[in-house]
């Protein structure tokens, strides 16, 4: 990976040409509730395995987003969780209480979060304003955590805020309430 360089806010000047609408919204909406942010920009990453300088850059580990389903196609789930874990399907199911989850196609994620594959984050919820999709945070990503780390719904940026300005300030703002599983 190319020099990557710590950025504190959103992108200034030519800096900001030729990002997408949804990068720049994120960094409106982040601002308009005041919630500080530090940000690298960095080539397209798909996988946490690609994030580990970004991760050292921004001191915190990018989270592992999952945009599940259940068997029916009528609920749909974000989990966050860490991206060293192992996601077990069944022990999740049990927590709560959906038998049978599998991974939601991309044209799901496009309509309910307008996110794609590579870019799932936390701050897509802003795109859901009716609440179709729960939260699932794994407690290892906010239990003692002081930040948190998550793509600005494109993956070619990645942010470090605070954990308690993602539960006290963001979550609320978009009407979202986590259910916090153990994995």
């Amino acid at each position: 990976m190319t020099e990557l360089t710590l950025y504190s806010g959103r992108p200034q000047g030519d800096d900001a040409l030729g990002r997408l609408k949804k990068e720049l919204d994120t960094y409106d909406l982040l601002d308009q509730l005041n919630i500080p942010y530090f940000r690298v920009d960095h080539p397209a990453v798909d996988t946490i395995a690609e994030c580990s300088q970004i991760d050292e850059l921004l001191g915190v580990s990018i989270c592992k987003n999952l945009f599940l389903t259940n068997a029916q196609k009528s609920k749909f789930y974000l989990l966050a969780m860490p991206g060293d874990k192992k996601f077990r399907t069944a022990v999740l199911s049990k927590q709560i209480g959906s038998s049978r989850l599998s991974f939601a196609g991309p044209e799901s994620l496009l309509e309910l979060l307008d996110l794609t594959p590579g870019s799932v984050s936390v701050l897509g919820l802003r795109n859901d304003p009716s609440c179709r999709v729960q939260l699932l945070l794994d407690r290892d990503v906010i239990q003692g955590q002081k930040y948190f780390g998550c793509h600005p719904c494109i993956n070619t940026s990645s942010l470090r805020l605070a954990t308690e300005d993602l539960l006290n300030i963001f979550l609320p703002h978009t009407g979202h309430s986590p259910i916090i599983v153990d994995l």
